[in-house]
């Protein structure tokens, strides 16, 4: 049975939508919710967000709403952004009822045509998606049969699903991330086409199937997305570099192979992508390499494949980086253990190298010691202000150069490890290594 609107919590921007639908009724158009908000509302859960689709046209919804207060956003598409009254309230994407007509790049029809609601619900990706609302009457609105599909816990492409995943090849990996998030299965049929399409992944944007990585890969479930990926071909085709087949055709997606990164990644924590990511480019990670950069060239290599962010990238990187270190850590000195603590990215981690140790049935000594030891350690000591800098050097009359850097690493470096606790030492100490040249 759906849950009332009434038993969800207040919230700022429901009541907008609602307050949307009724304006548009009170001009005498239809109005629903659709998407996202209908499938959660069903499955019990307080939507996040909540999307209108009516029978009025892009041009009326301006027209109703004022141009100050709508973004024609995609009005091609029937898309218009309605902009809330105040900045809790967010903002409601109101599209037209619309059928979509030939798809020529696997991303976007090549025209529109608005239509009715039925016809509107079958022309989107899957049952669970499907379906209306008429928040008004309380009432869902089901012309796919995405009601008996939740129930079943089952994603099920509406209608012929070969035509769905033709129209957008980015619905394979929505259909993976799904069924993952809400542990669902995926239909027979639907899997079967998701298989039969899978290389035609590559006909979408790096961006695209980037952001669908970042939801499933944050995801608590990640484990379960992995392991689907591997079950219905995605995952070579994806990280083609890295498990795609052998030149003598063999498949480098090997039972064992998923089975060692998804027992690692059912063991991760925190809400972030990057060290799920990690995880998959471990492989990619050349540890004897005489330096960081060509140490993580091929690892930067896959990032850049995916249009990732600098900041991801580099945040990828340094996990993989700073996890091949920590090896034994209890044994480094600690110049080398404070800053990888005192960097903001820590607590990912720590979460990589506990979910790495228990993943491979080991006891996770580094990653505890580490969390211990961050426990007990306040940050004024794990990054303490530098008792000297390049002033200090030159009031001692030394010149620019290579030197400076090698003094000045040399100091923090013995402060860090505790050997020298305050400036005084530490400008003696930088006499000593100006007078005799050695670090």
């Amino acid at each position: 049975m759906l849950t009332p609107l009434s038993r969800f919590p207040a919230n700022a921007q429901r009541d907008f939508a609602l307050e949307t639908c009724e304006k548009l009724r009170t001009a005498g158009f239809e109005a629903l919710w659709a998407g996202g908000c209908v499938r959660d509302m069903v499955l019990g859960a307080a939507p996040k967000d909540y999307d209108v689709a009516t029978n009025a046209t892009p041009q009326q919804v301006i027209e109703l709403f004022g141009q100050r207060r709508t973004v024609p956003v995609g009005v091609s598409f029937g898309v218009v952004m309605v902009l809330g009254p105040r900045h809790d309230c967010g903002q409601i994407e109101v599209a037209t009822f619309r059928a979509d007509g030939e798809y020529r790049d696997g991303r976007r029809p090549t025209s529109v045509t608005f239509c009715s609601a039925e016809e509107d619900a079958k022309r989107r990706d899957f049952t669970i998606n499907g379906m209306f609302y008429d928040p008004v009457a309380e009432q869902v609105i089901d012309y796919v049969g995405g009601r008996a599909d939740l129930q079943a816990r089952i994603v099920r492409a509406i209608g012929d699903p070969t035509a769905r995943f033709t129209e957008d090849k980015l619905r394979m990996l929505r259909a993976v991330r799904f069924a993952a998030t809400y542990e669902f299965s995926i239909d027979d049929s639907t899997r079967d086409a998701i298989r039969g399409l899978r290389h035609d992944l590559v006909q979408v944007s790096p961006e695209r199937i980037a952001q669908e990585l970042r939801r499933m890969l944050a995801h608590h479930t990640r484990a379960v997305s992995v392991n689907s990926l591997a079950r219905v071909g995605l995952l070579e085709v994806v990280f083609h570099r890295i498990f795609g087949a052998e030149a003598d055709g063999a498949s480098r997606v090997t039972r064992v192979c998923v089975d060692r990164i998804c027992n690692k990644l059912r063991h991760l924590t925190e809400e972030a992508f990057e060290p799920a990511l990690a995880v998959l480019l471990e492989s990619r990670f050349v540890s004897q390499a005489a330096t960081i950069k060509s140490r993580t060239a091929e690892v930067r290599q896959e990032c850049r494949g995916l249009r990732l962010s600098n900041e991801e990238t580099g945040c990828v990187c340094w996990l993989l980086a700073s996890a091949a270190e920590c090896v034994n850590v209890s044994n480094l000195p600690l110049h080398r253990v404070k800053p990888l603590l005192s960097d903001r990215r820590s607590p990912l981690l720590l979460d990589l190298l506990n979910a790495a140790a228990v993943g491979e049935d080991r006891e996770p000594v580094d990653a505890i010691f580490l969390r211990d030891y961050l426990n007990r350690v306040p940050g004024e000591v794990l990054n303490p202000r530098p008792f000297v800098d390049g002033a200090d050097l030159k009031s001692l009359g030394l010149e620019a150069g290579p030197v400076f850097k090698e003094f000045l690493t040399t100091i923090r470096n013995e402060q860090l490890d505790e050997r020298i606790g305050n400036r005084q030492d530490a400008l003696d100490r930088l006499r000593e290594l100006s007078t005799t040249g050695k670090t």
